[in-house]
């Protein structure tokens, strides 16, 4: 198919022939360039013209075939994330929601509020609650200091029991903000990462609560809170790429 394009070409005027030419040049001096089938074309005009060459470069079918395939795995990276996006409850949970947009478009707040109210307030409680309780909560594993230990004991499950709670709150938050601008609600990484994020923070909560029974649950408690707050900042770069698209 490339060879039959490339042969097609051959009807080219001699204006482009040096063109052309710097162009296969550029492409076969660069050992990274992508590899091309190469046609000579030759035509005489007459007995006393000069016989002129062009040479005519198409991608071969391993360079497409290649392209193709890093789409695919572009693509196939987020698919088990997008997959989930496709559970029932997303046209409920906007028909729920769409007389409250509808309310807030009667406000005629700024549309950067609206846009950005979301994200600004999630980011406060991500990096505030989020992030200074998980570090209280490794400061309850590892520091030698029992007055800094049991002041972090204290507040520890406060912090991040905010954080559940704001996050789930501000979940709502962003469902609004979506509805209102008129874009889908649940086709989009952030939204899942967010509902998954919410769903391992239940089980977080469930794990601390057996620990007398089982004392060696706290260090999979720790590094399992640990997992969790690196899915909510991919939640939050998902969430920035979301706010950018629109």
């Amino acid at each position: 198919m490339a060879a039959s394009s490339a042969m097609a070409r051959c009807a080219l005027s001699s204006r482009g022939l040096s063109s052309m030419d710097f162009t296969t040049k550029a492409a076969s001096a660069n050992p990274s360039a992508p590899r091309f089938i190469t046609t000579r074309c030759s035509s005489e005009a007459g007995s006393g013209d000069k016989k002129q060459e062009m040479i005519v470069s198409e991608p071969s079918r391993l360079e497409i075939t290649s392209a193709v395939s890093r789409n695919e795995t572009r693509l196939m990276s987020v698919a088990p994330i997008l997959a989930l996006a496709a559970l029932p409850g997303a046209g409920a949970i906007t028909e729920l929601f769409s007389p409250f947009g509808e309310l807030v478009r009667t406000w005629d707040l700024p549309q950067w509020l609206i846009h950005w109210g979301h994200p600004g307030n999630m980011a406060v409680v991500l990096f505030a609650m989020g992030g200074y309780g998980s570090y209280l909560g490794w400061q309850i594993r590892l520091s030698p200091d029992g007055t800094a230990k049991a002041a972090a004991k204290d507040l520890h499950p406060k912090l991040l029991a905010g954080m559940f709670f704001f996050f789930a709150a501000g979940a709502t938050g962003g469902v609004t903000s979506l509805i209102t601008s008129g874009k889908p609600i649940f086709e989009s990484p952030h939204a899942v990462t967010g509902l998954l994020g919410l769903f391992l923070l239940g089980i977080q909560t469930a794990l601390s609560s057996a620990f007398e029974a089982n004392p060696g649950l706290r260090n999979v408690h720790a590094i399992f809170g640990t997992s969790i707050m690196a899915l909510f900042l991919v939640h939050a770069v998902f969430g920035l790429q979301l706010g950018l698209s629109y």
